[in-house]
Formats: structure tokens, sequence, C-alpha cells
């Protein structure tokens, strides 16, 4: 039946849930009824607490005010990640959010640089970053929108507690009209003519229908898997990692600005700096580590006191086959799971709501609008995918069996012809204007994990290197007093009214 869509049912709450309310209500208004539907009784995930920077922007298009939400989440600022032991054992390297260099380039900067290194004429590769040098420093302060200032590059995210994201926005979404409706699902009533989504029934025999329903149900995938039965797409062979052990410990100073990824025997730890508490976790393989074991070494790797008893999660990486399927689209973790190392799981539910809105239906649900959705987020998501495989893939590390069976396992065609072309002569390329990472994460990475290009394309070796020189130089020379004059990041947080009065 044609027609707009005049309800929308969000089954299940969390983060994805709450996000998905916020961004359908705020576009839609009084055009469709937002309802969602959720249980006490089934607790969140709720781990995830790093984000990339288009966070800020879902938070401007939802109509956040940006100190009230840091206060009420108990956020920080993020630059950069850091990565520790990752290339080999005492190694560290940052990626860091924005650009290399001046600003935006065609892939040249790391051409330029590689020339110029040749030649002993420049520095290493963090002097020409400014999130990389605020990492560094502890430092933060705002980005500036001026194009032509070195804070125009400082590009930032958040670190934030996800239970009291998904609370905050919760009570914003009730305030704006969206009704929440306290129910544990136990059917989900199909149409028997095109086995569209008709109803679904709570345990208290209510029954809930709407024109669209967004599956924000957790790894369970109620509706997508559950009743639409999609599939799964396993990706462990390339991910081999399968668990976690999460706890927070009592905060320390001083306030970093990044998150800290660690390797380990069998996987790796995140430290994750709240205003007021640290989060920890340790990602692991089964394969290679028993709990137990995984929770101690964690426990052992605490810079604070334990605040909490450790938890156990369980998760397959891959995706659903199929995102949106009828009147089903599915968000968060019903839809796919890729290991947080690249704080990508709640900008994929970001993602994954941008497209909706894109390619938004009516009820006559077009195969077509919802093939090219499936398509565009799919390969979104494959792109996330290599670049999270490429952090294994190019560890030299050999010393456990887990490193050992990253470093020799297959990976996809894709991966591989980036890390080549990388290595043959440092050619970095976007693929198409949907994938999220760009040219300077990919450097970042490689030349952080010890990939190094056998020569720089020649062209750059014709320039005028005299004058490149100097023009690196003065950007170095511009980053680092740009850096010095920030606030301490704690600080900046109190002088803004960011900062909770009971951190």
């Amino acid at each position: 039946m044609a027609g707009p869509i005049r309800s929308i049912l969000i089954v299940g709450g969390g983060t994805a849930g709450w996000m998905a309310a916020a961004a359908l209500q705020r576009t839609l208004g009084p055009h469709a009824k937002v309802t969602l539907v959720e249980s006490e009784e089934i607790g969140i995930v709720g781990v995830g607490e790093a984000t990339v920077p288009p966070i800020r922007d879902f938070n401007v298009m939802i109509g956040l005010d940006e100190a009230e939400f840091m206060r009420e989440t108990k956020a920080t600022l993020k630059v950069a990640i850091v990565f520790q032991d990752w290339g080999r054992i005492g190694a560290r390297y940052t990626h860091p959010f924005g650009t290399f260099g001046p600003g935006p380039t065609l892939g040249d900067f790391q051409q330029t640089w590689l020339a110029l290194q040749s030649k002993g004429r420049v520095g290493p590769l963090g002097d020409y970053s400014i999130c990389w040098r605020a990492a560094d420093a502890g430092k933060v302060g705002p980005r500036d929108a001026d194009p032509r200032s070195p804070r125009h590059g400082l590009f930032t995210a958040y670190h934030f507690d996800a239970t009291l994201y998904a609370r905050y926005l919760r009570r914003v979404c009730e305030g704006r009209g969206v009704e929440r409706v306290e129910g544990k699902v136990v059917e989900v009533v199909q149409r028997p003519d095109d086995g569209f989504v008709d109803s679904i029934t709570l345990e208290d025999g209510r029954s809930l229908s709407a024109d669209l329903y967004i599956d924000c149900t957790g790894f369970r995938g109620l509706l997508i898997e559950g009743a639409l039965k999609t599939g799964y797409e396993d990706w462990s062979h390339w991910l081999p990692v399968d668990r976690a052990v999460a706890v927070p410990c009592a905060r320390t100073e001083p306030l970093t600005p990044y998150t800290l990824s660690t390797a380990r025997e069998a996987g790796w730890q995140w430290r994750i700096a709240l205003q007021h508490r640290t989060g920890n976790g340790y990602v692991y393989c089964s394969d290679h580590i028993a709990d137990d074991a995984a929770r101690e070494t964690l426990l052992a790797n605490l810079d604070g006191e334990p605040l909490a008893e450790p938890r156990l999660l369980r998760f397959v990486t891959g995706r659903r086959k199929t995102y949106w399927d009828r009147n089903v689209v599915s968000l968060g973790l019903s839809s796919g799971f890729i290991e947080p190392l690249e704080s990508t799981s709640i900008h994929l539910v970001q993602a994954g709501l941008v497209r909706l809105l894109q390619h938004f239906p009516d009820r006559s649900f077009s195969p077509v609008n919802i093939a090219a959705y499936n398509r565009r987020l799919g390969r979104e998501v494959e792109l996330i995918r290599d670049f999270v495989i490429l952090h294994y893939h190019a560890s030299q590390r050999d010393d456990t069996p887990f490193w050992r069976q990253v470093a020799a396992m297959p990976i996809p065609d894709s991966l591989a012809e980036r890390v080549e072309a990388f290595r043959d002569r440092a050619l970095l390329y976007q693929v198409g204007a949907d994938e999220y990472f760009s040219q300077a994460s990919w450097l970042a990475v490689m030349y952080g994990q010890g990939i190094r290009p056998r020569m720089f394309n020649p062209l750059y070796g014709y320039s005028d290197q005299d004058r490149a020189a100097a023009g690196l130089r003065n950007v170095s020379d511009v980053f680092a007093r740009t850096v010095e004059a920030l606030p301490e990041h704690e600080a900046f947080l109190k002088a803004s009214n960011m900062w909770s009065g009971d951190a």
C-alpha cells in the first residue's frame, strides 16, 4: 500500500534505539508517530564509550546542547587513538583525527614527506598532525571554522558513558513526544501474504504495530533474524577475537584526550578516560586465552582501583546479510558487529540512520530503494572491516600463537590491493564517497605499524624540495605553537561548562 509512513516502532533501547528515536523524531516531527519499546529486564551492552568525529554532527542534527550533553554523560574529548605494542613490543604510534600537513590533500602529503625523508629533511610523521601533537601534550580546544587557522584541523570526538548517553537521549526524546513502552517482546507476527512484520506481542499480551520497524534488539536480532531470517555473514576468519571482558576503574591523572589501545597476548586492551572513571576492557580470541586468564590480565593492567566486577561479552564479528528487509531496518548490534578497535560501533549506528533518512521509504517499500540502502551501507561496513583487519595484518609481532595466526591469515583482496599499493610506491586513495577512513588514517596505521614503501612517486623527487621542506617546517612550527597555547584537557572542560559537578 502506497502512502507516507505514519508510524515507526523501535524495538529495543540502548544507544542504538534512542539514537534512532532522536533522529527520526527530529526529522519527521508531527508527520509520523515514533514509539520505542524496551524492557528494563534486558540489560544493554553499554561498553562502547569511544566515538569518532561525525558523532558531533549527529548531536547537532538532533539538537543537543554540547555542554549539557557532556555533563550528563560524564564525557571527555578525544583527538586520537594511541596504539601501544601493536607493530612490535615497545613500539607506539598515534592514529590522529584530521589530516597530515597544512590541510586536505589529494594524497600528496606522504609523497612529499617521503621524498624529503629520503634526504633527512623532515621530522617524524607526528610533527605534521595537530591532533597527534595535542594527544601527546594532553591538550584540547575548540576547532576553528576558518580553514586558514591551524585549529581548523583540530577535530575532536567524545568518550562518554554509553549507558548515560542512552538515558540522556531517552529524556530528550520523551520530552519531544516519543512514546516509550515498557515490555518484553514474546512474538513477532508477520503478514501471511508477504512476510512483512504486522505487529509484535508483549509478554503481558499487548500488541503493537507500525508501518516501519527498527530492530535495535542487540545480538539477538529479534526481528531481522528471529522473524525474517536474513542470515549472518561471519567474518571471524579475518577478525578472530570473539570475546571481551570489561571493567571500570577509578580515574587517574592526567585526563588523557585519546583512547589507548595496548596489544596483549591474545588481543588488545582499551583504556578510556571519562570525567568520573576510566573504562577498560580486554578484547581477545578465546582460542588463545581462557576467560579467567583474560580477566586476570585485565585486572593486572589497570591504573586505578576496579569499581565493579568485570563483565564478559561474547560476539561473532560479521554482519547481517541484509540490513533492511521488507519493513524492518536493523541498527547497532542487531545489524552486525565489528570489534571496537577503531571506535566505529556508535558510528555505524549513525551511518545506518543517515542512510535510512536518505533512503526513507513510503508504505510501498520500494525494493529498488531498499537494495540501494543495503549496497551502500554494506560497502561502508566492508571498508571499515578492512581497516580494522589492517591493524592485525600489519603487525610484526610473532611472540604468541595469536599474533602468528593473524600475521599469516589470508586477508580480503580489497585490503591486499591497498596494502600493496602503499608498499609499492606509497599510494593512498579513497574508495568512493561513502568510505569513512581517510588517506591520513590509512597512512597513520600502515606507516605506524612498520609498512615501508619501496619508493615514492618519482614526480615528487623533481619538485622544489627546498620550498617543500620550508613549507613542512612551517607547518610543524605552527602546530607546535598552537598546541602549546591550548589548555589542558580537564581545564578546558571546566572552563567550557562541560564538567559534571559530581564527576
